[in-house]
């Protein structure tokens, strides 16, 4: 639900399916449902049917796509999409399902090239695409190709994942078709692609966003930003939010209702909802939680995580991870 480009991340991802020729989705959530709920609803504002399924207890990669079967109405030999939340992807959605039906696969899986893998995990493929392990991460990969987390699966595959446990597809599910023959097939696309799950890369996503639209900054309806203020790389200040005057916002994403004081300067961060922010305070690197209350003067550096609702008072005080 964090936003790119002030849509939310599940937003993006509904758009690339109903483009794809996907008409009804089924999202299997967790924690905090209501706010998909509220904010999906029927899917009907994306033109797409939604359900929603609530995963009560952790049931894991592949338990949680077992644990949606009921809604699914797909027939035994159909494809089913499958995609992780908090992945950010330009590849051709469609294009994979094409090549899941033209060469019968149990599953086709998104492979994207990284220039470390060691960092995911590899899925090395033979000649014809047909992928021949699931490596653990290693100091030395075979292959820079990892799973990017989009799966097309034929139907019966999802049926007959154990139900009422935790499953993981990567250690359980894929390496079980592998040794019965099944053909997990690669669907090899070296486009845009992003784990959304470390504030860099989060932080990147809107830069890149904001920047592919010939735009320096975004600002949405409602913020107010005061004429001297800089905004530049791609910078998201979001609804609600407010800059005060001789502030300086590089690279960052100053979320709904923030609180921005007089001449801050703000680096390549994540300034949470509802913060507030006092004078001249320093951010570089750093991570601000929802509704934390930052005093005059502070330098927060080098990765600072600071927790949701936190207040520190303004004492000119420097925080880094800097040992």
């Amino acid at each position: 639900m964090l936003p790119v480009a002030g849509v939310p991340v599940i937003g993006h991802q509904l758009s690339r399916l109903k483009a794809a020729g996907v008409d009804r989705v089924v999202l299997a959530t967790s924690y905090r449902p209501e706010v998909f709920a509220d904010y999906i609803g029927d899917g009907s504002d994306f033109g797409l049917h939604v359900v929603h399924v609530t995963e009560v207890d952790p049931l894991g990669t592949g338990g949680g796509i077992r644990n949606v079967v009921g809604e699914l109405q797909a027939g035994p030999d159909d494809p089913v999409v499958v995609l992780n939340g908090d992945i950010f992807s330009a590849h051709d959605i469609g294009a994979q399902i094409a090549l899941h039906i033209s060469v019968r696969a149990a599953a086709t899986l998104h492979l994207t090239l990284v220039e470390d893998p060691s960092a995911f995990g590899s899925v090395p493929t033979d000649g014809d695409g047909r992928v021949t392990a699931f490596l653990e991460k290693a100091p030395e990969p075979v292959t820079n190709q990892i799973n990017a987390g989009c799966y097309v699966f034929r139907r019966s595959v999802i049926d007959a994942i154990p139900a009422g446990r935790p499953v993981s597809v990567e250690r359980e599910t894929f390496p079980a078709l592998l040794a019965a023959g099944e053909r997990l097939q690669g669907y090899i696309e070296a486009a845009y692609w992003l784990d959304l799950g470390a504030p860099a890369s989060y932080l990147q996503a809107n830069r890149d966003v904001v920047l592919l639209r010939g735009e320096t900054s975004l600002v949405m309806v409602g913020a107010e930003v005061a004429a001297d203020v800089v905004l530049t790389n791609g910078t998201t200040i979001g609804t609600g939010a407010t800059v005060d005057g001789g502030s300086v916002i590089d690279g960052s994403v100053v979320l709904d209702g923030a609180s921005i004081g007089l001449r801050a300067s703000i680096t390549g961060s994540v300034v949470g909802r509802g913060v507030v922010l006092g004078d001249e305070c320093v951010l570089d690197g750093a991570v601000i939680g929802d509704e934390a209350k930052i005093g005059d003067r502070n330098e927060l550096l080098h990765g600072i995580r600071v927790w949701p609702g936190v207040e520190i008072p303004g004492a000119s005080l420097r925080f880094s991870t800097d040992a």
